[in-house]
């Protein structure tokens, strides 16, 4: 065992290009990273510049440096998709072929939607594709005058259902999204995730969504280096929606994160928690706040946001540690509509003890991740995972 913690931390949606076949999903000439510098004024990101950053992509505010610390790659996505979870289950080692349904365009089919109506006893309303904050101020005063069931997507494979807490309430809300969840395992119906979005307020300007979202995901279709870890007696710790978009597979302890910023800090407290293994950590708004909102100012705050907190986790970093920095798909917030785009990722590795520096080849799949992590711990792969370790460059 060559480290004994490893931190993956994933800046959701920070994609570095376009992939060779993106034309094929409609992103042609994506970079959300560079196209975020190229659209702001100014870029303060210092601690991502030493690990490397700017190493991987040009940034218009940002140099790249000779000696960076650790080692920097590209990484291409094998699975067919551009969504959270293809990105993040490719890096534990499943390859999705199949991609999940998006229903953006055209909102859910009249056969889902009558069921999903029978079954619930609620009428739907919305049924089309909208950012949840808006579609709540459109429609939730008719939700709690009637009744009636928000339902929405977005640009990602999800079924999306609102409910004031109150008077639709969460109980309720959730018996519909376990319906919800049960009607899409339908293959032509079939989602990555349903989503209940609980809301309070009573009137337009007052609604506010909060804290008790819940996932229903669909489980990994075999079992991942997660898996793997936690059978051999390992930690495998996550923070924010990991643990929801692998449906709890792997985990041994689970942390919700209310924002981004709050992922980091947790991620900071835990650097005090003595454990052998893998913490696992999402960072959502990125993609959920700015890159679907096409929003690069935003974006770039986040970012520097991110910054500041990882020079704190840096300091902190023990000398048996590692953390992997990457992405899961992009989502470049200059580009046209509102979808994640099909992008490589960065992969950026530094712990106190290594030895050298320097750029790495372009890797082939995100699944070069959890290869290392099994590897770095002696774990035999899952028999269907894909994945080649990189645990030798960073020793």
């Amino acid at each position: 065992m060559n480290y004994k913690r490893i931190f993956v931390i994933v800046i959701d949606s920070l994609g570095v290009g376009q992939m060779p076949d993106g034309p094929k999903f409609g992103d042609i000439g994506v970079n959300t990273l560079g196209h975020i510098s190229e659209a702001v004024d100014h870029f303060r990101i210092p601690n991502l510049q030493k690990l490397g950053i700017a190493n991987l992509t040009p940034l218009k505010q940002v140099e790249a440096l000779d000696e960076p610390l650790g080692y920097q790659a590209i990484l291409r996505e094998t699975s067919n998709g551009k969504d959270t979870m293809t990105g993040h289950w490719e890096m534990m080692g499943v390859n999705t072929k199949t991609p999940f349904q998006t229903f953006t365009e055209t909102g859910f089919p009249q056969g889902l939607i009558d069921e999903l109506e029978r079954r619930t006893g609620h009428k739907v309303i919305g049924n089309k594709s909208a950012s949840g904050t808006e579609i709540i101020e459109e429609l939730g005063e008719e939700e709690i005058a009637t009744g009636h069931m928000i339902v929405y997507t977005s640009a990602d494979s999800v079924l999306q259902i609102c409910g004031q807490e109150e008077t639709f309430d969460l109980k309720e809300l959730y018996r519909c999204c376990e319906i919800a969840r049960e009607l899409t395992l339908k293959e032509e119906w079939k989602v990555g995730r349903v989503i209940a979005r609980p809301y309070i307020g009573k009137k337009k300007g007052e609604f506010e969504r909060t804290s008790n979202r819940h996932d229903y995901a669909l489980k990994p279709p075999h079992d991942t280096v997660m898996n793997a870890l936690k059978d051999q007696g390992f930690d495998v710790i996550s923070v924010g929606k990991i643990v929801d978009i692998f449906d709890g597979e792997g985990i041994t302890e689970a942390h919700k994160s209310k924002s981004s910023v709050h992922g980091m800090e947790q991620t900071i407290e835990l650097t005090d928690k003595d454990f052998t293994g893998l913490c696992f950590v999402n960072l959502v708004d990125f993609d959920a706040k700015w890159g679907h909102r096409r929003n690069p100012e935003g974006y770039r705050d986040e970012l520097e946001r991110f910054d500041e907190k990882l020079g704190i986790f840096l300091e902190k970093m023990r000398p048996d540690d590692l953390v992997i920095i990457s992405a899961d798909h992009g989502t470049d917030p200059t580009y046209t509509g509102s979808d994640h785009t099909r992008e490589k990722v960065p992969f950026l590795a530094y712990g106190k003890s290594m030895k050298g520096n320097g750029r790495l080849p372009e890797q082939e799949s995100f699944a070069v991740i959890g290869a290392t992590v099994a590897d770095n711990f002696g774990v035999a792969m899952p028999e269907e995972a894909i994945g080649e370790s990189m645990l030798h460059y960073l020793v």
